[in-house]
C-alpha cells in the first residue's frame, strides 16, 4: 500500500517537518503513521504485527515497521506495555501500575461483542459467590470462552457499572482443543474457519493428503497452537471428516462437536443403566403410598417419549381443592455418587436438537423405568397442595408415592376438549373429561392469582422445526401457548414453589432457580425505548408498570419488539443456593423439582426430599459445593441453549437457501439506520433488508418511534410494520438471511401507524408538504434554464 495513502487512512494531510527522525534512518511517513495510529481514540494495545496489518500495509514490511517501532519507543513517542504490546507513553505508569496489582484466576466467558468475563475461582471456604471480573474487548489477548485463565485487575480503571476490570495475563487450561470447523484450500494452503469462536481467520491444518475432502466440508480440528487475538498464528490437524455441509446430519453432527454434546453414553454407564432395570419389578415398597387407584393423568408434547408428571386433582370438603402432582422419582435408579450420577452431572441437561435429543440420562431409565407410562405402576415423588376455592395454599406434603398413570394425553386433546367438550367427552369418557374440567378450572385461578402479584408473561415462543422423513426440513412453525400449556405450566410452578417453600420453612440450603431483579441502568434504556414507541413506561421498577407494558402490546404488531425487548432488560435465570427469588415470576421462594429426567438440579432438590423423608434433618450440601454445582449446571444449560439455536438457525438457512426468491409476509423487529430486520409470520426466521433494497427515496432514521422515512409518500418503516418480503441472499458461512422487499401488507396499514400517521419532516424540522415540494422544484428547474 502506498504510503501516501497510509497517511490518509489515518488522517494526515501533510507530510510532518521530520525534525525528530533526523538522527536515524527510518521511513518519517511511517513513523508518523505509527504514531498516529497508537494515539488514535479506536486503537487498542496491540504487537507490531497488528499494527501492520492495521495499516494495510505489505508482510515484506513487517521488519521495517518493528525497526520503527522500537526507535519510536527509544525517542519517546511510544512506550512498550506487558508482553511487548505497544503502547502510548501516557499509559506507561499505567502499565506498571499494573504489573503490582492483585491477580484473578477463574473461568472465562466470552461474549458474542468480544468482551467477557472471569468466574474467579474460590478459595472452598467462602460461603458466597466472588464478584465476576469484567474484561475488555482489547485485554481477552488470545482466550476461548469456557478457558481457566489467570488475569491481573487494572486497580487504576473504573467501570461506568462499577465492578473489578481485569486483563487476562495467560491462559491456564483450555476448555477444549477441539472444535468444528468448515474446510477450505485456499492456492496451497489448507485452512479451516472455526465454528462458534470469536475468529475471522481460518486456521492452517497442514498437509492433508489422504483425506476425502473437498472445499466447504465439515471437519473436526484438534489446535496445536492457539491463534492470537487478531486470528494469525493457529495451526491445528483434521481429527474427522463429517461430511458435506449439504448433509442435514453432519449439521447436527458440527453442532454437537462444537458445543462438546456426548454423542454416546459410555458402556459402564449403559451397564450400569441395564442392572438397574434387571433389579425393578414394579412392587410397591412399605415407605411409598400407593396411589395406583387414584386418578391420574399425564398431558405431553405429542412426540414425547419420557413422561416425568402426572396430575391428580379432587375437591375436597370447604370447596378446597387437593392437587397431586407426581414427579418420577429418578433418584431411585440414580444412586448418588454412583458412574449414573458421575455422568449425568458432567451432562447436567437433556439437549433438545430439531432431528435428535441428546438425553442426560440413559433411555433404559428416562424413556422406561422412571417414565410415567400408562397402565405401569411407577414410583414418583409426589407433591400434595391444599387451595382455597380461590387458589390460596392452605398445606403442603411431599413423599414417596407409587402411581398409575390412567391415561395419557397430548397439548392437541386437551385444546380439542378445551373447545368441544361434548365430542371428546364420547371419546375421552366421563371422569377423563370431568378431571380435565377441574384442572382447567384450577389452574386459570391460580394463573389469575399470579399475574395479580406481579408476574410477567413475556411472549417470545419457541421455533419448532418440521422435518421429514430424511430429517430435511420442511418448514417451521412458533409453538403456542396455549391453555392446555397453560394448565400443566401452573401445576408444575405450583410443585416448584411448594417444595421451595418448604424448605425454606425449615432453613435449608439447596440449589435455587434464581432470577435476580433488572439493573436500574437497564430498566432506564427500556423505558426510553418505550418512549420512543410511544408507550408509556414510566415506573419500570414496578413490576406492575413492567407487566402493563407487556398487555398494553398484546396481539400487537409491537408485541414480539417490545417482550424481547423487556427479555433483554432482565437478567438471565440461574442456579444457586442464595436466596435472591424470582424476579419474572414474583416468587420468593422457587426451585426446579419437576423435571428430573432431563435437569440435573432437580434430581438434586430429590435427592434433599429423599434424605429427609428417611428422617436426615441436615440434607444440605455446604455452600461452595452448591455454589460450584450452581455454576456448573447454568453453564450446560447456557450451551445446551445455544446448541439448540445455532442448529436451528442453520436448519432454516438451508431451508431459506433453497427457496430464493420464495415470498411472504413479515412483522419489522428491529429499525437500524441502514436498514430493517423482519421476521416471517408464518416461516419464522428473522432476515435483514438493507436500505438499498427498499423503494428508492432518501431516508433518515428516527429513534423517536424506531422508524426509517423517506419523502415519498408510502415510504414510512417502522417497528412492527407487517410487510411483504422475498428471499434475496442466504450467507451459510455468515449464518445470516437477507430479505428485499416487495411492498406493504396488501391492503392494510399497521394500526399504530393510522393512529400516529404524521409526514415525515425535512432537515430544517418543517412538515413535508408534496405541493411545497413540486413548487420548489418548478423554481429549481427554471433558474437552471
Amino acid at each position: 500500500m502506498p504510503l501516501f495513502a497510509v497517511l490518509r487512512r489515518v488522517g494526515v494531510s501533510d507530510r510532518p517537518s521530520g525534525s525528530y527522525y533526523r538522527y536515524m534512518e527510518v521511513s518519517s511517513e511511517l513513523a508518523d503513521a505509527i504514531v498516529r495510529y497508537v494515539h488514535s481514540p479506536e486503537y487498542r494495545p496491540c504487537k507490531a504485527k497488528q499494527i501492520m496489518q492495521a495499516l494495510e500495509l505489505e508482510d515484506e514490511q513487517y521488519r521495517e515497521v518493528r525497526r520503527t517501532v522500537k526507535w519510536l519507543v527509544l525517542q519517546g513517542q511510544l512506550d512498550y506495555a506487558s508482553n511487548h504490546l505497544v503502547i502510548p507513553p501516557g499509559e506507561a505508569h499505567a502499565a506498571k501500575r499494573r504489573q503490582s496489582s492483585p491477580m484473578v484466576r477463574g473461568i472465562f466467558r466470552l461474549a458474542q461483542a468480544g468482551f467477557g468475563f472471569i468466574r474467579q475461582e474460590g478459595t472452598g471456604e467462602q460461603a458466597a459467590p466472588l464478584e465476576d471480573v469484567f474484561v475488555p474487548e482489547p485485554y481477552v489477548a488470545d482466550a476461548f470462552d469456557g478457558d481457566f485463565v489467570e488475569a491481573r485487575l487494572m486497580t487504576n480503571r473504573s467501570r461506568s457499572r462499577g465492578g473489578m476490570e481485569g486483563h487476562i495475563e495467560r491462559v491456564i487450561k483450555r476448555a477444549t482443543r477441539q472444535f468444528s470447523g468448515t474446510f477450505r484450500k485456499s492456492g496451497e494452503e489448507n485452512l479451516v474457519l472455526l465454528d462458534g469462536t470469536h475468529l475471522k481467520h481460518p486456521i492452517s491444518v497442514g498437509d492433508t493428503r489422504g483425506l476425502p475432502l473437498k472445499n466447504e466440508d465439515k471437519v473436526v480440528v484438534e489446535v496445536v497452537q492457539f491463534p492470537e487475538r487478531d486470528g494469525s498464528g493457529g495451526q491445528g490437524v483434521i481429527m474427522e471428516v463429517l461430511g458435506s455441509s449439504k448433509n442435514p446430519a453432519v449439521d447436527t453432527m458440527a453442532v454437537m462437536r462444537q458445543y462438546g454434546l456426548p454423542e454416546e453414553f459410555p458402556e459402564e454407564v449403559m451397564a450400569a443403566a441395564r442392572e438397574q432395570a434387571d433389579k425393578f419389578d414394579e412392587s410397591i415398597p412399605a415407605d411409598r403410598r400407593d396411589l395406583t387407584g387414584l386418578l391420574t393423568l399425564t398431558i405431553d408434547p405429542f412426540d414425547a417419549r419420557d413422561f416425568d408428571d402426572a396430575i391428580s386433582l379432587q375437591e375436597i370438603e370447604n370447596d378446597h381443592w387437593l392437587l397431586s402432582v407426581h414427579i418420577a422419582d429418578v433418584s431411585h435408579f440414580i444412586p448418588e455418587g454412583s458412574i449414573l450420577d458421575q455422568d449425568a452431572k458432567q451432562r447436567a441437561t437433556s439437549v433438545y436438537l430439531p432431528d435428535r435429543v441428546v438425553p442426560m440420562i440413559p433411555e433404559i431409565i428416562s424413556n422406561h423405568l422412571a417414565s410415567l407410562q400408562p397402565d405401569r405402576v411407577r414410583y414418583a415423588k409426589t407433591v400434595e397442595i391444599e387451595f382455597t376455592s380461590g387458589g390460596a395454599v392452605v398445606a403442603t406434603q411431599v413423599y414417596n408415592s407409587a402411581i398409575r398413570s390412567d391415561c395419557r394425553l397430548t397439548y392437541e386433546q386437551v385444546d380439542q376438549f378445551l373447545e368441544t367438550p361434548d365430542v371428546m367427552r364420547q371419546k375421552l369418557g366421563d371422569s377423563i373429561c370431568d378431571l380435565l374440567q377441574r384442572m382447567h378450572t384450577l389452574a386459570m385461578k391460580l394463573r389469575a392469582r399470579r399475574m395479580e402479584q406481579g408476574s410477567l408473561e413475556m411472549d417470545l415462543p419457541e421455533i419448532k422445526i418440521d422435518l421429514d422423513s430424511n430429517g430435511k426440513v420442511r418448514g417451521a412453525h412458533l409453538v403456542v401457548n396455549t391453555e392446555s400449556h397453560q394448565v400443566i405450566e401452573e401445576f408444575m410452578l405450583a410443585a416448584n414453589q411448594g417444595v421451595a417453600t418448604w424448605f425454606d420453612d425449615m432453613k435449608l440450603d439447596f440449589l435455587r432457580r434464581i432470577h435476580p431483579a433488572p439493573e436500574r441502568r437497564k430498566l432506564r434504556q427500556l423505558a426510553q425505548f418505550l418512549k420512543e414507541l410511544g408507550i408509556p413506561g414510566d415506573d419500570l421498577e414496578n413490576r406492575h408498570a413492567v407487566r402493563r407494558v407487556l398487555k398494553s402490546v398484546k396481539k400487537t404488531p409491537l408485541d414480539y419488539a417490545v417482550n424481547y425487548a423487556v427479555l433483554k432488560a432482565t437478567n438471565k435465570a440461574i442456579y444457586g443456593p442464595h436466596r435472591e427469588g424470582h424476579y419474572a415470576l414474583a416468587m420468593d421462594h422457587y426451585c426446579h423439582f419437576t423435571s428430573p429426567i432431563r435437569r440435573y438440579p432437580d434430581l438434586t432438590i430429590h435427592r434433599m426430599v429423599q434424605k429427609l423423608t428417611e428422617g436426615n434433618k441436615n440434607p444440605s450440601d455446604p455452600m461452595p459445593v452448591l455454589i460450584r454445582m450452581g455454576h456448573h449446571c447454568s453453564d450446560q444449560e447456557k450451551n445446551a441453549e445455544a446448541a439448540e439455536r445455532e442448529l436451528i438457525r442453520i436448519k432454516l438457512l438451508h431451508h431459506m437457501n433453497k427457496n430464493i426468491g420464495q415470498t411472504f409476509e413479515a412483522v419489522v423487529t428491529r429499525v437500524h439506520p441502514d436498514g430493517l430486520y423482519a421476521r416471517g409470520i408464518k416461516m419464522p426466521a428473522e432476515g435483514y433488508i438493507s436500505i438499498d433494497k427498499l423503494p428508492p427515496d432518501n431516508y433518515r432514521f428516527e429513534r423517536k418511534g424506531h422508524r426509517l422515512e423517506g419523502f415519498r409518500e408510502g415510504n414510512q418503516f417502522r417497528l412492527g410494520d407487517r410487510i411483504v418480503v422475498k428471499i434475496d441472499k442466504v450467507d451459510m458461512q455468515a449464518r445470516e438471511l437477507f430479505y428485499g422487499l416487495v411492498g406493504r401488507e396488501a391492503g392494510k396499514a399497521p394500526k399504530h401507524q393510522l393512529k400516529n400517521r404524521a409526514k415525515p419532516k425535512t432537515a430544517a424540522g418543517k412538515r413535508y408538504d408534496k405541493a411545497r415540494v413540486k413548487k420548489k422544484l418548478k423554481q429549481n428547474q427554471k433558474r437552471k434554464r
